[in-house]
């Protein structure tokens, strides 16, 4: 498993990024065929009352799988970030049962 977590305009902080390879550490077990996962994590000036994005892609066999999210603070973010993409990853595997 290969997470490679980058911060854009926003300071790095290890609590997040431990607490975001601990959620896709369990994607990782859950789901055998994904290689790596690109986190990044963004602040949007513009948005007063949420504003913290995260964006994760997973790489896997086929084409890969995008979820985004943009709440009040980074945690929730990447809750529904990781949610948005177990939902993907579900109909995945049916695809890949079927062949």
């Amino acid at each position: 498993m290969t997470v490679n977590i980058q911060y854009v305009g926003v300071d790095v902080s290890e609590t997040l990024s431990t607490f975001t390879e601990e959620k896709l550490e369990k994607l990782f077990e859950k789901y055998e065929f994904l290689i790596k996962a690109m986190v990044h994590f963004k602040q949007d000036g513009k948005d007063h009352d949420a504003g913290k994005i995260c964006n994760i892609e997973l790489s896997l066999p086929g084409p890969r799988i995008f979820a985004t999210s943009n709440e009040h603070n980074f945690e929730v973010s990447v809750r529904e970030t990781i949610s948005d993409l177990e939902r993907q990853l579900k109909k995945r595997k049916q695809v890949f049962k079927t062949h």
